[in-house]
């Protein structure tokens, strides 16, 4: 029992989503949006999160799309940072 308990600790959340600002130090605003069903009307819509991420060598910028994953607490509003820049925005 204690084995699944221990191998599933570790799992952390990963989201895609565009970058949306970076006019902080070290500090990233990622827009990820995700596709629902309406359950009564059964017309697909489009919800949004903005998470706050950190990006330690600030090489994220505005556009680009991002992989962000969950971790401990960095700030009041930092729990999640940046692991990859999945594609540049185009100029």
């Amino acid at each position: 029992m204690s084995t699944t308990v221990d191998s599933q600790r570790h799992l952390r959340k990963i989201r895609d989503g565009r970058v949306v600002s970076t006019s902080m130090d070290k500090t990233i605003v990622v827009r990820v949006e995700r596709r629902i069903r309406h359950p009564l009307y059964g017309k697909e819509m489009i919800k949004a999160k903005r998470y706050h991420a950190h990006d330690e060598k600030s090489e994220a910028q505005v556009g680009d799309v991002v992989r962000i994953m969950e971790t401990r607490p960095l700030s009041k509003l930092k729990h999640w940072r940046l692991i990859e820049i999945v594609s540049r925005a185009e100029v």
